[in-house]
């Protein structure tokens, strides 16, 4: 298999979810799922953590990571794009592939990463990269933007046909939403002539259960910790504590 790999992105700051890398999930912080699951999948030749703070990359290491230098500031802003960290953690790297592993999406197992390798080498190179995906819940068909005192819609509608926004959604096509559970590309395309983390032919993997659920809203945490309570849903274990 050719050497991959793993990028956790961890920066301090978060708007919605104040410290959201470290926020405990079953006696671990979220970072340290990533982590476990980067190690229990087996596929990755290295577990890297991308982060701004001293804080977090002390964690991750603690769990087994990598802090290849800390991120620089102007890379984790708000409004910073993923390509601008990942090409500075890969920068002078010599790893075939790399995959992007989320803390935010504690349910994304070992067994999830390895099942996302597999399809991936088994595509090679007739994709540059693979993306989790889910079926949206609220289907664009149904969405509209402002246009002066009006709304019209997103999506283009058909002719003479029921407007796509007064159809049931069974009715409606299949679309599917990105969810932050897992990337995987060909290093390739951060030397294309504008570097991406995705180039532009993208696979899908389909995520099963909760391995897309995400924790974006401090509601999450909540449900996260009533989902792995119950059993409805674990993430990797976690071998090692922080000392």
């Amino acid at each position: 298999m050719a050497a991959t790999v793993a990028l956790i992105p961890a920066r301090a700051g978060s708007r919605r979810v104040r410290g959201k890398n470290l926020l405990p999930l079953a006696g671990h912080p979220l970072i340290a799922y990533a982590i476990a699951g980067a190690r229990e999948s087996g596929v990755f030749d290295a577990i890297l953590v991308s982060t701004d703070s001293e804080e977090i990359a002390e964690v991750a290491r603690a769990y087994g990571a990598e802090i290849p230098g800390l991120r620089p500031a102007e890379m984790a802003t708000e409004t910073s794009e993923d390509i601008e960290w990942v090409l500075h953690v890969m920068r002078g790297r010599g790893e075939k592939a790399f995959s992007i592993l989320r803390p935010t999406s504690p349910f994304r197992t070992g067994a999830t990463i390895a099942r996302a390798m597999a399809r991936f080498l088994e595509l090679g190179d007739r994709i540059d990269s693979l993306r989790a995906v889910e079926l949206c819940r609220q289907h664009p068909g149904k969405m509209w933007v402002l246009d002066g005192d009006l709304i019209r819609p997103v999506l283009p509608q058909p002719d003479a046909e029921t407007p796509l926004h007064s159809r049931q959604y069974a009715s409606l096509p299949e679309i599917y939403v990105q969810n932050s559970s897992l990337e995987i590309a060909w290093s390739r395309v951060l030397a294309d002539p504008l570097p991406t983390i995705s180039g532009w032919r993208v696979a899908p993997f389909f995520t099963e259960g909760q391995e897309g659920f995400s924790i974006d809203y401090p509601a999450d945490i909540d449900a996260a910790e009533r989902l792995a309570a119950e059993g409805r849903a674990l993430p990797s274990p976690v071998p090692v504590a922080v000392c």
